[in-house]
């Protein structure tokens, strides 16, 4: 007596299929996740450049409300004290003062940069700010290599 069974499941070629297909997804997709971090931290650091340009220009409102238009001089905003030089920000750290940073631990201050922390090369993902001068205003210069 022959009793047929039929068994279910998947085949060991089937299997091994569906791995390869998922190996195959896996390589194509990888990459544009990995780039997604680095676009992000572009795009954080462009907020922060145009951060920049809207805190100095309220700096530069204030500053000539107060008749400070000269080399060297301090202006108060929210109770912080910040230099200004020709009317706008004398420093990044001046102007990072009249910005809210958040988190600040994403970001590092110093006299001519704002550099963002979790790069994957901190110093090729800045902001480089060169303050005013009697006759140029501000500039700011964002460096995205290392993002």
């Amino acid at each position: 007596m022959h009793i047929n069974k039929k068994q279910s499941g998947f085949t060991l070629i089937e299997l091994v299929m569906v791995i390869v297909i998922l190996g195959i997804l896996a390589a194509v997709a990888l990459p544009k996740f990995v780039s997604l971090g680095a676009d992000a931290r572009i795009g954080v650091m462009k907020s922060v450049e145009g951060s920049m340009r809207s805190a100095n220009a309220m700096i530069y409102a204030k500053a000539a409300a107060a008749s400070l238009s000269g080399a060297t001089g301090i202006i108060t905003n929210n109770g912080v004290a910040i230099n200004v030089a020709y009317g706008y920000a004398a420093t990044a750290t001046d102007l990072a003062a009249a910005m809210d940073l958040i988190p600040a631990t994403d970001f590092t201050l110093a006299a001519t940069t704002i550099t963002h922390a979790g790069a994957v090369t901190p110093a090729g993902c800045l902001i480089t700010y060169v303050p005013a001068a009697a006759t140029t205003a501000p500039t700011y210069t964002l460096t995205s290599t290392g993002c």
